[in-house]
């Protein structure tokens, strides 16, 4: 019995060692600074979107990407999404931009709406999982906002859950396993919770709505016709 309590005290120690709490709408340029470098080192931190807590890992690293799959034991068949700090950004990963797409992105970015393009060569089969295609999103949340524009470039944005488990908007909700599993935790309190973005591929001259999230399917239908 001591054993346990002695083993469950270290362990409470090093989640403390590792956790920053910042604040979501003015967040601190030295712990974002702290952030970024470990992300650059081709570690990952866990922080806080719009609506749930994520993985951020250094898009362009191999051995970064490949630890976000096994940190949410998820199959590698299963595309990762990254997050960008501005449009350029896109073109550097995505083979064509549709006017279809660039309405959606005019209407609902920042945030709440991620978009399926298809992917240059370069990118990452690990981030495409073969399909060809990678799911971009400028994000919206201040925390997520600055570590994309400090960081030298895309980074995952990919939930912080086991896969096929449901995201969570307070840190205490996360998985233990992938709580010890990170290496820097960025504790913006609870967030807002719900189903996150919405998710449209625009790959193809027709954009398809692979999952529904915040942007309500009249508000994306009204983008688009108006465009």
């Amino acid at each position: 019995m001591f054993k346990r309590q002695k083993s469950s005290g270290h362990t409470n120690k090093a989640i403390r060692e590792k956790s920053r709490i910042i604040n979501p709408a003015h967040p601190s340029a030295r712990i974002i600074e702290e952030a970024v470098s470990v992300i650059e080192e081709g570690d990952v931190v866990l922080f806080p979107t719009r609506c749930l807590y994520g993985l951020a890992a250094d898009a362009s690293n191999p051995r970064a990407v490949e630890r976000i799959f096994r940190i949410k034991r998820r199959s590698f068949q299963n595309p990762l999404l990254v997050l960008v700090k501005d449009h350029k950004d896109i073109g550097r990963l995505v083979q064509h931009v549709s006017p279809e797409a660039k309405s959606i992105m005019n209407s609902f970015w920042p945030g709440k709406i991620t978009l399926v393009f298809k992917a240059l060569p370069v990118i990452l089969s690990a981030l495409t999982a073969g399909t060809g295609k990678i799911g971009v999103r400028i994000p919206g949340h201040p925390v997520a906002s600055r570590l994309v524009h400090l960081a030298n470039g895309p980074i995952t944005g990919t939930s912080a859950n086991i896969s096929g488990s449901l995201g969570a908007s307070r840190i205490a909700d996360i998985d233990p396993v992938i709580i010890s599993e990170v290496d820097l935790i960025l504790d913006a309190g609870p967030l807002k919770g719900g189903s996150g973005s919405t998710v449209v591929d625009v790959s193809e001259e027709t954009p398809k709505i692979l999952r529904r999230g915040e942007i309500p399917l009249k508000k994306l239908f009204t983008a688009l016709n108006h465009r």
